[in-house]
Protein backbone atom coordinates (compact mmCIF):
# COMPACT_ATOMS: atom_id res chain seq x y z
CA UNK A 1 0.00 0.00 0.00
CA UNK A 2 1.17 3.48 -0.89
CA UNK A 3 1.75 4.57 2.77
CA UNK A 4 1.63 8.51 0.72
CA UNK A 5 -1.03 8.22 -1.46
CA UNK A 6 -1.63 12.24 -1.96
CA UNK A 7 1.68 12.51 -3.52
CA UNK A 8 1.10 9.54 -5.83
CA UNK A 9 2.55 10.77 -9.43
CA UNK A 10 0.23 10.69 -12.49
CA UNK A 11 1.22 11.42 -16.11
CA UNK A 12 -1.29 13.41 -18.51
CA UNK A 13 -1.03 14.97 -21.91
CA UNK A 14 -2.43 18.19 -22.84
CA UNK A 15 -2.58 20.38 -26.60
CA UNK A 16 -2.20 23.56 -26.20
CA UNK A 17 -3.21 25.80 -29.59
CA UNK A 18 -0.92 28.31 -30.95
CA UNK A 19 -1.59 31.13 -32.54
CA UNK A 20 -0.80 30.16 -36.00
CA UNK A 21 -2.53 27.22 -35.55
CA UNK A 22 -0.27 25.06 -34.34
CA UNK A 23 -0.67 22.89 -31.57
CA UNK A 24 2.37 21.76 -28.88
CA UNK A 25 1.67 18.26 -27.42
CA UNK A 26 3.29 18.25 -23.43
CA UNK A 27 3.66 15.53 -21.28
CA UNK A 28 2.86 16.69 -17.57
CA UNK A 29 4.38 14.77 -14.23
CA UNK A 30 2.37 15.53 -11.30
CA UNK A 31 1.29 15.31 -7.88
CA UNK A 32 -2.18 15.93 -6.70
CA UNK A 33 -0.84 17.96 -4.25
CA UNK A 34 0.34 20.50 -6.78
CA UNK A 35 -3.20 20.62 -8.64
CA UNK A 36 -2.72 24.24 -9.01
CA UNK A 37 0.24 24.86 -10.16
CA UNK A 38 -1.37 22.18 -13.43
CA UNK A 39 -4.05 24.76 -13.57
CA UNK A 40 -1.48 27.47 -14.17
CA UNK A 41 0.68 25.93 -16.69
CA UNK A 42 -2.75 24.62 -18.67
CA UNK A 43 -3.74 28.32 -19.25
CA UNK A 44 0.13 29.79 -19.91
CA UNK A 45 -0.02 31.40 -22.89
CA UNK A 46 1.27 29.16 -25.89
CA UNK A 47 4.54 31.86 -26.70
CA UNK A 48 5.47 31.57 -22.95
CA UNK A 49 5.32 27.81 -23.41
CA UNK A 50 7.29 27.90 -26.22
CA UNK A 51 9.87 30.09 -24.67
CA UNK A 52 9.91 27.58 -21.63
CA UNK A 53 10.54 24.49 -23.84
CA UNK A 54 12.91 26.04 -25.94
CA UNK A 55 15.33 27.06 -22.45
CA UNK A 56 14.64 23.46 -21.57
CA UNK A 57 16.30 23.08 -25.00
CA UNK A 58 19.21 25.37 -24.00
CA UNK A 59 19.70 23.88 -20.71
CA UNK A 60 20.15 20.44 -21.93
CA UNK A 61 22.52 21.47 -25.03
CA UNK A 62 24.90 23.28 -22.18
CA UNK A 63 25.39 19.85 -20.78
CA UNK A 64 26.94 18.27 -23.91
CA UNK A 65 28.41 21.78 -25.05
CA UNK A 66 32.22 20.71 -25.96
CA UNK A 67 33.26 22.59 -22.55
CA UNK A 68 37.11 23.19 -21.25
CA UNK A 69 38.50 25.52 -18.57
CA UNK A 70 41.49 27.45 -20.88
CA UNK A 71 43.08 29.81 -18.61
CA UNK A 72 43.01 31.98 -15.66
CA UNK A 73 43.61 35.67 -15.86
CA UNK A 74 45.23 37.53 -12.87
CA UNK A 75 47.34 40.74 -12.88
CA UNK A 76 51.34 41.24 -11.43
CA UNK A 77 53.69 43.74 -10.48
CA UNK A 78 56.61 42.09 -12.61
CA UNK A 79 56.12 40.23 -15.22
CA UNK A 80 59.30 39.03 -15.75
CA UNK A 81 60.02 37.99 -12.03
CA UNK A 82 57.04 36.12 -12.15
CA UNK A 83 57.28 34.22 -15.10
CA UNK A 84 61.07 33.58 -13.39
CA UNK A 85 59.83 32.14 -10.49
CA UNK A 86 56.79 30.10 -12.29
CA UNK A 87 59.23 28.30 -14.51
CA UNK A 88 62.33 28.20 -12.61
CA UNK A 89 60.43 27.42 -9.21
CA UNK A 90 57.39 26.01 -10.35
CA UNK A 91 58.25 24.13 -13.44
CA UNK A 92 56.13 25.80 -16.40
CA UNK A 93 57.10 27.33 -19.54
CA UNK A 94 56.52 29.96 -21.12
CA UNK A 95 54.26 29.67 -23.94
CA UNK A 96 54.07 32.92 -25.65
CA UNK A 97 54.30 36.86 -24.80
CA UNK A 98 52.78 39.56 -26.29
CA UNK A 99 53.45 43.29 -25.09
CA UNK A 100 50.85 46.44 -26.66
CA UNK A 101 52.63 49.77 -25.47
CA UNK A 102 49.54 51.70 -27.29
CA UNK A 103 47.19 50.24 -24.27
CA UNK A 104 49.98 50.25 -21.50
CA UNK A 105 50.05 46.67 -21.10
CA UNK A 106 51.77 43.26 -21.63
CA UNK A 107 50.50 39.64 -21.26
CA UNK A 108 52.56 36.23 -20.94
CA UNK A 109 50.85 33.10 -21.10
CA UNK A 110 52.54 29.93 -18.96
CA UNK A 111 51.46 25.92 -18.51
CA UNK A 112 52.49 22.69 -18.28
CA UNK A 113 51.44 22.06 -21.39
CA UNK A 114 50.27 23.60 -25.17
CA UNK A 115 47.32 25.65 -24.73
CA UNK A 116 45.35 23.62 -27.03
CA UNK A 117 45.27 20.91 -24.04
CA UNK A 118 46.43 21.95 -21.02
CA UNK A 119 45.09 24.56 -18.67
CA UNK A 120 47.49 27.78 -18.71
CA UNK A 121 47.78 31.07 -16.55
CA UNK A 122 47.86 34.50 -18.32
CA UNK A 123 49.63 37.07 -16.75
CA UNK A 124 48.59 40.69 -17.21
CA UNK A 125 50.70 43.44 -16.51
CA UNK A 126 50.02 47.34 -16.75
CA UNK A 127 52.28 49.56 -17.15
CA UNK A 128 53.68 51.45 -14.04
CA UNK A 129 51.44 49.47 -11.45
CA UNK A 130 53.51 46.87 -8.92
CA UNK A 131 51.50 45.57 -6.43
CA UNK A 132 47.76 44.47 -6.37
CA UNK A 133 45.19 43.95 -3.58
CA UNK A 134 44.67 40.06 -3.79
CA UNK A 135 41.63 40.32 -1.25
CA UNK A 136 40.04 37.66 0.91
CA UNK A 137 37.83 35.97 -1.26
CA UNK A 138 40.47 34.07 -3.71
CA UNK A 139 41.94 31.08 -2.00
CA UNK A 140 44.56 29.63 -4.58
CA UNK A 141 45.76 27.44 -7.15
CA UNK A 142 47.08 24.22 -7.18
CA UNK A 143 49.63 22.37 -9.11
CA UNK A 144 49.67 18.68 -8.52
CA UNK A 145 52.92 16.85 -8.77
CA UNK A 146 54.54 13.51 -8.34
CA UNK A 147 57.17 14.25 -5.85
CA UNK A 148 56.24 17.23 -3.69
CA UNK A 149 59.14 17.20 -1.15
CA UNK A 150 61.26 17.68 -4.34
CA UNK A 151 59.27 20.34 -5.85
CA UNK A 152 58.95 21.88 -2.19
CA UNK A 153 63.14 21.96 -1.62
CA UNK A 154 63.80 23.53 -5.39
CA UNK A 155 61.23 26.48 -4.56
CA UNK A 156 63.28 26.78 -1.59
CA UNK A 157 66.35 26.81 -2.89
CA UNK A 158 65.32 29.45 -5.52
CA UNK A 159 64.11 31.94 -2.41
CA UNK A 160 61.02 30.99 -3.16
CA UNK A 161 58.50 30.97 -0.06
CA UNK A 162 56.80 28.43 1.56
CA UNK A 163 54.01 28.71 4.05
CA UNK A 164 53.07 25.14 4.54
CA UNK A 165 55.38 22.51 4.67
CA UNK A 166 54.50 19.35 3.07
CA UNK A 167 52.09 17.05 5.20
CA UNK A 168 48.75 15.49 5.21
CA UNK A 169 45.71 17.37 4.82
CA UNK A 170 43.17 18.25 8.38
CA UNK A 171 41.74 15.59 8.72
CA UNK A 172 43.11 13.48 5.44
CA UNK A 173 46.04 11.57 4.14
CA UNK A 174 46.64 13.87 1.07
CA UNK A 175 49.86 15.45 1.33
CA UNK A 176 50.00 18.65 0.47
CA UNK A 177 52.21 21.76 1.09
CA UNK A 178 51.29 25.77 0.48
CA UNK A 179 54.03 28.46 -1.41
CA UNK A 180 53.32 32.00 -2.38
CA UNK A 181 54.88 33.58 -5.86
CA UNK A 182 56.01 37.18 -5.42
CA UNK A 183 52.80 38.80 -5.96
CA UNK A 184 51.21 37.26 -2.94
CA UNK A 185 49.44 34.39 -4.52
CA UNK A 186 48.89 31.21 -2.76
CA UNK A 187 50.06 27.85 -4.81
CA UNK A 188 48.75 24.77 -3.35
CA UNK A 189 51.17 21.83 -4.15
CA UNK A 190 49.20 18.16 -4.13
CA UNK A 191 51.00 15.03 -3.79
CA UNK A 192 49.41 12.48 -6.49
CA UNK A 193 50.59 8.38 -7.78
CA UNK A 194 49.50 10.35 -11.63
CA UNK A 195 49.26 13.62 -12.63
CA UNK A 196 47.93 14.17 -16.50
CA UNK A 197 47.78 17.91 -16.31
CA UNK A 198 49.51 19.62 -13.10
CA UNK A 199 47.86 22.74 -12.80
CA UNK A 200 44.57 20.93 -10.99
CA UNK A 201 42.29 23.72 -9.29
CA UNK A 202 41.26 26.93 -9.03
CA UNK A 203 39.81 28.05 -5.67
CA UNK A 204 38.00 30.60 -4.64
CA UNK A 205 35.45 31.37 -1.73
CA UNK A 206 31.72 31.57 -2.38
CA UNK A 207 28.49 33.10 0.34
CA UNK A 208 26.05 30.41 -0.83
CA UNK A 209 27.45 27.20 -1.24
CA UNK A 210 24.24 25.73 -3.14
CA UNK A 211 23.44 28.94 -4.89
CA UNK A 212 26.65 28.55 -6.37
CA UNK A 213 26.51 24.92 -7.15
CA UNK A 214 23.14 25.83 -9.02
CA UNK A 215 24.69 28.18 -11.27
CA UNK A 216 28.05 26.57 -12.45
CA UNK A 217 25.74 23.19 -12.87
CA UNK A 218 22.89 25.08 -14.96
CA UNK A 219 24.67 28.36 -16.32
CA UNK A 220 28.49 26.58 -17.30
CA UNK A 221 27.16 22.88 -17.65
CA UNK A 222 29.73 21.98 -14.76
CA UNK A 223 29.30 18.69 -12.32
CA UNK A 224 30.03 18.01 -8.84
CA UNK A 225 32.78 15.45 -8.94
CA UNK A 226 33.60 16.05 -5.30
CA UNK A 227 31.92 17.78 -2.00
CA UNK A 228 33.35 17.41 1.58
CA UNK A 229 31.56 18.89 4.69
CA UNK A 230 33.80 19.29 7.58
CA UNK A 231 31.80 20.77 10.48
CA UNK A 232 34.37 20.24 12.50
CA UNK A 233 36.20 23.16 11.19
CA UNK A 234 33.03 25.07 9.92
CA UNK A 235 33.37 24.94 5.89
CA UNK A 236 32.46 22.64 2.80
CA UNK A 237 33.98 22.34 -0.42
CA UNK A 238 32.68 21.63 -3.57
CA UNK A 239 34.74 20.58 -6.81
CA UNK A 240 32.86 21.31 -10.22
CA UNK A 241 34.04 20.80 -13.59
CA UNK A 242 33.94 18.94 -16.67
CA UNK A 243 35.84 15.53 -16.15
CA UNK A 244 37.32 13.81 -13.21
CA UNK A 245 39.05 15.39 -10.66
CA UNK A 246 42.53 13.33 -11.37
CA UNK A 247 41.87 13.64 -14.85
CA UNK A 248 41.29 17.59 -15.25
CA UNK A 249 41.51 21.23 -14.20
CA UNK A 250 38.76 21.74 -11.73
CA UNK A 251 36.99 24.97 -9.89
CA UNK A 252 37.47 24.66 -5.87
CA UNK A 253 34.29 25.89 -4.21
CA UNK A 254 34.95 27.01 -0.59
CA UNK A 255 32.17 28.37 1.83
CA UNK A 256 33.04 28.83 5.07
CA UNK A 257 30.29 28.70 8.00
CA UNK A 258 28.11 31.87 8.12
CA UNK A 259 30.54 33.95 6.10
CA UNK A 260 28.52 35.18 3.22
CA UNK A 261 30.22 38.06 1.53
CA UNK A 262 34.27 38.32 1.02
CA UNK A 263 36.64 41.45 -0.81
CA UNK A 264 37.68 40.48 -4.39
CA UNK A 265 40.39 43.10 -4.45
CA UNK A 266 41.96 44.10 -7.88
CA UNK A 267 44.53 41.12 -8.82
CA UNK A 268 42.63 38.08 -9.61
CA UNK A 269 40.41 38.48 -12.78
CA UNK A 270 38.65 35.52 -14.56
CA UNK A 271 38.43 31.99 -16.29
CA UNK A 272 38.21 31.19 -19.68
CA UNK A 273 36.32 28.52 -20.58
CA UNK A 274 35.83 26.99 -24.43
CA UNK A 275 32.32 26.68 -25.98
CA UNK A 276 30.99 26.06 -29.24
CA UNK A 277 28.53 28.55 -29.61
CA UNK A 278 29.20 31.75 -27.59
CA UNK A 279 26.22 33.10 -28.25
CA UNK A 280 24.02 29.93 -27.21
CA UNK A 281 25.51 29.68 -23.79
CA UNK A 282 24.97 33.16 -23.79
CA UNK A 283 21.34 32.72 -23.56
CA UNK A 284 21.66 30.00 -21.41
CA UNK A 285 23.57 32.26 -18.99
CA UNK A 286 21.31 35.30 -18.87
CA UNK A 287 18.48 32.58 -18.11
CA UNK A 288 20.13 31.52 -15.08
CA UNK A 289 21.39 34.96 -13.50
CA UNK A 290 17.96 36.34 -13.78
CA UNK A 291 17.18 32.98 -11.29
CA UNK A 292 20.09 33.08 -9.05
CA UNK A 293 21.53 35.78 -9.71
CA UNK A 294 24.94 37.64 -11.43
CA UNK A 295 25.41 40.02 -13.69
CA UNK A 296 26.44 39.84 -18.10
CA UNK A 297 29.09 42.15 -18.46
CA UNK A 298 29.74 41.81 -22.29
CA UNK A 299 26.96 40.44 -24.69
CA UNK A 300 28.03 37.49 -26.90
CA UNK A 301 30.55 39.02 -29.92
CA UNK A 302 33.68 39.43 -31.56
CA UNK A 303 36.57 40.89 -29.75
CA UNK A 304 37.62 43.68 -31.56
CA UNK A 305 40.82 43.36 -34.19
CA UNK A 306 40.91 39.70 -33.30
CA UNK A 307 37.72 37.94 -34.51
CA UNK A 308 37.67 35.90 -31.70
CA UNK A 309 33.88 35.61 -30.45
CA UNK A 310 33.42 36.01 -26.95
CA UNK A 311 30.80 36.55 -24.06
CA UNK A 312 31.57 37.42 -20.03
CA UNK A 313 29.32 37.76 -16.87
CA UNK A 314 29.67 37.72 -13.24
CA UNK A 315 28.34 34.84 -10.93
CA UNK A 316 26.42 35.47 -7.87
CA UNK A 317 29.45 36.35 -5.97
CA UNK A 318 30.96 38.82 -8.37
CA UNK A 319 33.47 35.95 -9.94
CA UNK A 320 34.24 37.00 -13.38
CA UNK A 321 34.03 34.03 -16.29
CA UNK A 322 34.64 34.41 -19.97
CA UNK A 323 33.37 32.12 -22.58
CA UNK A 324 35.07 31.97 -26.12
CA UNK A 325 34.40 29.99 -28.85
CA UNK A 326 36.56 27.04 -29.46
CA UNK A 327 37.15 27.13 -33.30
CA UNK A 328 38.43 30.87 -32.84
CA UNK A 329 40.69 30.07 -29.99
CA UNK A 330 41.95 27.69 -32.01
CA UNK A 331 42.64 29.63 -35.06
CA UNK A 332 43.72 32.55 -32.31
CA UNK A 333 47.04 30.25 -31.45
CA UNK A 334 48.53 29.31 -34.96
Amino acid sequence: MDPHPQHKQEQIETTLSCDKDEDIRITILYSKAFQPAVVTLKHTHSSLLKQILNMADLLEWAKKDKRRLLHVVYRVGDLERTIKFYTECLGMKLLRQRDIPEEKYANAFLGFGPEESHFVVELTYNYGVTSYDIGDGFGHFAIATLDIYKLVENIRAKGGNVTREPGPVQGGTTVIAFVKDPDGYTFGLIQRPTVHDPFCQIMLRVGDLERSIKFYEKALGMKVVRKVDKPEYKYTVVMLGYGEEHETTVLELTYNYDVTEYSKGNAYAQIAIGTDDVYKSAEVVDHVIQEVGGKITRQPGPLPGLNTKITSFLDPDGWKTVLVDNADFLEELK
